[in-house]
C-alpha cells in the first residue's frame, strides 16, 4: 500500500459511518454475514458458517485495511469493505472485499460507502482497482454504475487465492463525469 495512504481512515457520509474494523466488531460483523443469501454471489459461499467466518474475519482484521460500515439511522454494522493492493496493479489502490446486508442493497448503501472510500483513496492516486468475481452480476452492476470500466478477466491471486477475477478501473475523470451525471 502507498506510504502516505492511511488504509483505515474514520469516513462519515449522511447515512453511514466508516471506521477500522476492530476484534470488538467480530460479533457485530457475524451477525450481518449470518444471512446465506448474502454470499450467493461471492465465491466463499459459506461465510454465513461460523468455522468460516472466524478465520475470513481473522484476515480482515490483520490486513489493517479493513473499513466496518454501519447505519447512523440504527446504529448496527451493516457490513464492510476493505482497500488493499493487487498483484496487477501494484503502484495503486484497490477497494474490495466488500459485503452489506440485503436490505442495504439496490438502494444508495453501496455507492455512499463506495464514495467515501473513493474519495479518500483519490486524495492519493489517480486509478482504483475494484477486483469481481465474473459469478458476482449484482457487484458488477454496482461497480459499472460508479462509472468503472471492465479492463480484463484472468487469474489473479486475491487474498492468497489464485482465482478467475474481473479487473475493473476507475480513474478520477470518470469518477467526477459519474457524480456529475448523478447530480443531474
Amino acid at each position: 500500500m502507498l506510504s502516505a495512504f492511511n488504509p483505515q481512515p474514520t469516513l462519515h457520509g449522511p447515512t453511514l459511518s466508516l471506521r477500522a474494523l476492530t476484534e470488538a466488531d467480530r460479533e457485530p460483523l457475524f451477525s450481518a454475514a449470518s444471512d446465506p443469501a448474502i454470499w450467493a454471489g461471492h465465491p466463499a459461499k459459506d461465510r454465513h458458517i461460523r468455522t468460516v467466518f472466524d478465520p475470513y474475519f481473522d484476515t480482515l482484521l490483520a490486513s489493517k485495511s479493513t473499513l466496518s460500515v454501519t447505519h447512523k439511522g440504527t446504529g448496527g454494522m451493516i457490513g464492510c469493505s476493505r482497500y488493499y493492493t493487487a498483484p496487477n496493479a501494484p503502484d495503486s489502490i484497490s477497494i474490495g472485499y466488500t459485503f452489506l446486508t440485503r436490505p442495504y442493497w439496490g438502494g444508495d448503501t453501496n455507492h455512499q460507502m463506495k464514495a467515501l472510500m473513493l474519495a479518500h483513496a483519490f486524495e492519493h492516486v489517480d486509478r482504483v482497482w475494484l477486483h469481481i468475481d465474473p459469478t458476482n452480476i449484482r457487484s458488477q452492476r454496482a461497480t459499472a454504475k460508479l462509472g468503472a470500466t471492465l479492463t480484463e478477466e484472468g487469474p489473479l491471486t486475491l487474498g492468497g487465492k489464485q482465482g478467475i477475477w474481473q479487473s475493473w478501473c476507475l480513474s478520477r475523470a470518470d469518477w467526477q463525469k459519474a457524480i456529475n451525471a448523478r447530480l443531474n
